[in-house]
């Protein structure tokens, strides 16, 4: 495999991991509804002249799927990113980080319910240490006050969020439409603009200003993080498979801790490194031992 096909995912990694500093950066400065809202025109705009011939080509298939694709919007581009906005408000971009780490984990359990896939050996173990280290992160070293406590707004907030696009992630794979992918995206973003469109209009006056503070943030939201992430991540995925890829999502805690620490000057802690460390282990168990963990397979779910 040459070298250079890897850095298609590590590079898509370095533009999520920025879209995590933009997260924290956009908190203070526009609404976490109006910048999802505002990407997902930007993405529109840009797609357009290129999609739009071969979707109307493609429409016969787009009609048979189109509940799918916009079920699959409302996840991965309104829940997960209006959620994931909301969550910077009161967590740190490490956090953050670390949380969306989770998803290769949350696929794979909710693959057991819905695609009706084994329960592994990884998936038991790495589960049990994920959960840990979670607890322990949040709990800033101190497992018991997380407990007592309960996990913070954003922490908590992030979890959704991640299990809103991990759940994206299960059902595509389910349902194994054969749209393109540029066309999917497309007929995605419609969708999550439809739902964001009745919270955009009843935000208040000067929570979503276009400015020079807030335009950066959208456009790099709308073209850095939306169009040039997911056409490397394709791409990567079309040279490596998915399995590959998934394991460069590990590095997404890595890469926006050094960012926070560089242009947000947020301070790195054991329990970053502790809990953090001991939940992406916990990933790397679940996506690499494949044994069953009962020694049997369970039967599919019967198709949505």
């Amino acid at each position: 495999m040459p070298l250079t096909s890897y850095l298609y995912p590590f590079l898509a990694i370095v533009l999520w991991a920025g879209n995590v500093i933009v997260s924290k950066l956009a908190a203070s400065a526009i609404s976490p509804v109006a910048i999802t809202f505002y990407r997902l025109v930007l993405l529109l705009v840009l797609m357009s002249p290129f999609v739009l011939k071969p979707l109307w080509n493609n429409r016969a298939l787009i009609r048979r799927h189109w509940w799918k694709l916009a079920l699959s919007g409302l996840l991965a581009m309104a829940v997960f990113q209006s959620l994931s906005y909301r969550a910077a408000e009161s967590t740190t971009a490490t956090n953050m980080a670390i949380v969306t780490a989770l998803i290769p984990l949350l696929t794979a359990l909710l693959s057991v319910a819905i695609l009706g896939e084994a329960v592994t050996l990884g998936m038991a173990g790495g589960g049990a240490l994920s959960f840990l280290g979670l607890l322990y992160l949040v709990g800033q070293g101190d497992i018991s006050a997380a407990l007592r406590g309960g996990v913070h707004l954003g922490d908590a907030l992030m979890l959704l969020a991640a299990l809103s696009y991990a759940l994206y992630g299960v059902l595509l794979k389910r349902w194994k439409m054969n749209v393109p992918a540029w066309q999917a995206i497309y007929m995605q973003a419609i969708a999550a603009l439809v739902f964001m469109l009745p919270q955009f209009l009843m935000l208040e006056p000067g929570t979503a200003a276009l400015d020079a503070r807030t335009l950066p943030l959208i456009g790099y939201s709308g073209i850095g993080s939306s169009i040039l992430l997911s056409f490397l991540w394709i791409e990567g995925v079309k040279k490596l498979g998915p399995s590959r890829c998934s394991i460069f999502i590990n590095l997404l805690p890595v890469l926006t801790a050094l960012f926070a620490i560089a242009w947000l000057n947020e301070s790195m802690h054991a329990y970053h490194a502790i809990g953090g460390g001991v939940s992406l282990i916990g990933v790397l168990l679940t996506q690499i031992v494949q044994r069953p963990l009962f020694g049997t397979r369970r039967l599919p779910a019967s198709r949505i």
